[in-house]
C-alpha cells in the first residue's frame, strides 16, 4: 500500500482566539497560513513520497491548509475529494465558546469530559440556534438527520470510518501500483477518529491523543491496512511541543 498522510490544518482564527470551533467555518491565521507552508515544505523533502491524490472537510481552514501546503511542495495540481464527514467535531453548545471561561464555569474535569472523552457529547445547540448548519449551502445535499447538533468522538468515528472505507481506502489501493500517497488534510478530531481506527487505539488511551497543527504525520500500511510505521515529519520535539500546546488551551 501507499503512504497515507494526515495533516491538520494550520492554526486558526477561533483556535488563536482559544473558542471552541468545531462545524463553524473560520479562515487561517497568519500563523496558520505558516504552518500550512512549513507542512509543504516538509512534504516536499521526504524522498520518494509521491503525493497523487487529496482528500478534505469542506470547512475553510483545511481547504486553505491544503492548498497553500501542496503549493509549498509543488502539487497544487493534485486531483481533490472534499467531504462534510472529514469535518471537525461539532461542539454544540460549547461553539464559538472560550475555551478557559468554560473550563472556569463547568470545571476542568467537565470541560475534558467533553473535550476528550469517547462518548460523552457537549450540550447540543437549541433548536433554531444561528449557529446551526442546517441551512449552510455546502451541506445542501446531506440528510438533515446526519446534520449534527452535538458529537462526541465516537460519532466522528461513525461518520468517518465508511468514509475512509468507502473512498479513501479506493485511493490507496489505486495508487499502490505506482507508490502514490494519498494526503487527508482535516481536522484534530477526525484525525483522531482515524488514527483510532488504523492504529487499534482504545477508547480511554484515544483521550490522550492530542494533534498538533500543521504536521504532516506519515503512516506507511501492508496490503491489509496494518500500520508499518508512523510518524510526524520534521522535528519530534516540535511536534511534542505542539501537541502539549494544544492540550493546555482549556487551561
Amino acid at each position: 500500500m501507499p503512504d497515507l498522510i494526515l495533516l491538520r490544518h494550520g492554526q486558526s482564527q477561533w483556535n488563536e482566539l482559544n473558542l471552541f470551533t468545531g462545524w463553524h467555518d473560520v479562515d487561517l491565521s497568519s500563523l496558520g497560513e505558516q504552518e500550512a507552508r512549513i507542512a509543504g515544505e516538509l512534504l516536499a523533502e521526504q524522498t520518494g513520497l509521491d503525493l497523487r491524490v487529496l482528500h478534505t472537510s469542506v470547512l475553510t481552514r483545511a481547504i486553505r491548509t491544503a492548498e497553500i501546503a501542496l503549493h509549498a511542495a509543488g502539487r497544487s495540481w493534485l486531483p481533490v475529494r472534499r467531504n462534510w464527514r472529514l469535518n471537525e467535531r461539532h461542539y454544540g453548545d460549547l461553539t464559538g465558546k472560550d475555551k478557559k471561561q468554560t473550563t472556569e464555569q463547568f470545571g476542568a474535569e467537565q470541560v475534558k469530559l467533553w473535550r476528550r472523552s469517547y462518548d460523552v457529547p457537549p450540550p447540543p445547540l437549541p433548536d433554531g440556534d444561528p449557529r446551526s448548519n442546517r441551512l449552510d449551502p455546502r451541506y445542501r445535499d446531506v440528510p438533515a438527520g446526519f446534520i449534527p447538533a452535538t458529537e462526541c468522538l465516537k460519532d466522528v468515528v461513525a461518520r468517518v470510518t465508511p468514509y475512509f472505507s468507502d473512498v479513501i481506502v479506493e485511493d490507496l489501493r489505486r495508487e499502490a501500483v505506482s507508490g502514490g500517497a494519498v494526503l487527508v488534510v482535516a481536522h484534530g478530531n477526525s484525525l483522531r477518529a482515524l488514527r483510532k481506527v488504523l492504529q487499534h487505539i482504545g477508547d480511554d488511551e484515544i483521550a490522550e491523543l492530542e494533534i498538533p497543527t500543521g504536521i504532516p504525520y506519515r503512516i506507511t500500511m501492508d496490503d491489509e491496512l496494518n500500520v508499518l510505521s508512523a510518524d510526524y515529519l520534521g522535528d519530534p520535539l516540535a511536534a511534542a511541543a505542539a501537541a502539549e500546546a494544544v492540550a493546555r488551551q482549556a487551561g
